[in-house]
């Protein structure tokens, strides 16, 4: 049987394509004229308009939530450190390198499990867990050591270190891409966190961390982790080089999404050639975003010999972060400054000491003696705290009172040991200041 070859193909001519889709068209035209002549009164149907209702069926179930505004319960913020860190939202804590950053958080973190004293003096009320994930230190050798010396309650930290897959398969912790596996994790221990410290926040970044759309796809993961389990979360970041006369908030390494989508930002500054360090808001969406804290960063020795640093707090400070960071940063006349620091807290203590002398003194009263002996009254509170001056209340219808304690009696004692250092012998995490337990002077 033979099979003949089919014909050699040719394609359409132009004509043909013409006329073909011409056909179509009309067809199309004399199908809606169908249709519509059987629906007098209804508008005109047309190819578009069948399509577009199609679409239209098809989003039928998708919708816009609105809330009504008189439905949602108004609720306070929830905080860590009243008015700095806020539970269920994103704080960065930046600053140059050499500042004592992680050391800061350290500190914080190990307040919150000790239920201390925060270095503005305000009381922790709730003691709190805290978990801490860190690129940058070891667990053993640094993160561990500074906790210890800090005063934490280790019962109540834990460092999150691993990843495990389905397989028992462990992986380095990622921050960018496990973030999720916190949310089962974090169920299995009793009182949930209080805290997350992430060091450095830019591991949570998985694309550019100068680009806006990538840092806000990055930290929203922890952004939901915060808000879902009433957890703060402390970033830890670096100032961009080159931006010390810039806005301090966009001081931030990277771009700026990072301190929009924080609620917090803190700052931390070093003065050069000096110990003194400066902790200052420079954005809140939640708080006052004015003034700031000095603190110290000392050496100290732990266990067996175990050489380590911690955080000693000073005086608040007054002024925006721009004004606390220029001070700070500024490298003139530092050292008569703390000269002069130095001598007004010598003259702080001896005011006191004499004033107390003869027993206790009602808190009005040395606040006007202060005053007419030239002492600035947040001296002063550094001088009771440094002799470890008692506040007690004199009754249920009186007020307060200060008495010096018989160990502070020779003021000699007090001041010969390490005066070099006067200025920074302060309150520190771990050894708090002495107050009676049902101390909340004010003054």
């Amino acid at each position: 049987m033979n099979i003949s070859e089919p014909p050699p193909y040719e394609p359409p001519s132009i004509q043909d394509c013409e006329e073909i889709f011409n056909r179509l068209q009309n067809t199309d035209a004399s199908i809606m004229r169908s249709i519509n002549d059987t629906t007098v009164g209804a508008p005109p149907l047309t190819i578009g308009s069948i399509s577009g209702q199609q679409k239209q069926r098809a989003n039928t179930n998708c919708h816009a939530e609105l809330t009504l505004a008189s439905s949602v319960t108004p609720q306070p913020i929830q905080w860590v450190w009243p008015g700095w860190i806020a539970r269920g939202k994103l704080t960065v804590l930046a600053g140059a390198g050499g500042c004592g950053k992680t050391t800061v958080a350290i500190g914080l973190a190990a307040t919150l499990t000790n239920g201390g004293r925060w270095p503005d003096g305000a009381q922790c009320k709730k003691p709190g867990n805290v978990l801490i994930w860190s690129s940058e230190d070891d667990i053993a050798d640094t993160l561990l050591p500074r906790l210890i010396a800090a005063g934490a309650d280790l019962n109540r930290v834990r460092f999150v270190t691993a990843s495990i897959n389905a397989s028992g398969v462990r992986s380095p912790f990622d921050p960018a891409n496990d973030i999720n596996l916190l949310n089962e994790t974090i169920a299995t221990f009793e009182g949930g966190a209080a805290l997350l410290l992430i060091d450095p926040i830019v591991s949570a970044i998985k694309g550019d961390m100068h680009r806006a759309n990538d840092v806000r796809r990055g930290l929203q993961g922890v952004v939901d982790f915060a808000e879902k389990h009433s957890c703060a979360v402390l970033g830890i970041s670096h100032f961009s080089k080159g931006s010390s006369s810039g806005i301090p908030a966009e001081r931030v390494i990277g771009s700026q999404a990072f301190a929009a989508l924080a609620r917090t930002v803190l700052v931390a500054a070093k003065q050069e050639n000096s110990n003194t360090r400066v902790l200052a808001h420079a954005k809140s969406n939640i708080s006052n975003d004015q003034g700031g804290v000095e603190y110290f960063i000392e050496s100290c020795t732990i266990g067996n010999g175990i050489e380590t640093t911690c955080v000693q707090w000073g005086d608040k400070i007054d002024g925006s972060a721009r004004d606390i960071l220029a001070n700070a940063e500024r490298t003139e006349n530092s050292e008569s400054e703390a000269h002069e620091k130095h001598n007004a807290l010598e003259s702080a203590c001896q005011f006191l000491q004499e004033e107390l002398k003869d027993g206790p003194i009602a808190t009005e009263k040395i606040v006007e003696d202060a005053k007419s002996a030239g002492c600035s009254w947040a001296t002063v509170k550094r001088a009771k705290n440094h002799l470890g001056v008692i506040a007690v209340k004199r009754g249920m219808k009186s007020g307060w009172c200060w008495v010096l304690p018989k160990d502070a009696q020779d003021i000699s004692k007090v001041l010969t040991k390490n005066s070099e250092h006067l200025q920074e012998e302060m309150s520190t995490f771990g050894a708090p200041p002495i107050f009676d337990d049902f101390d909340t002077e004010e003054l």
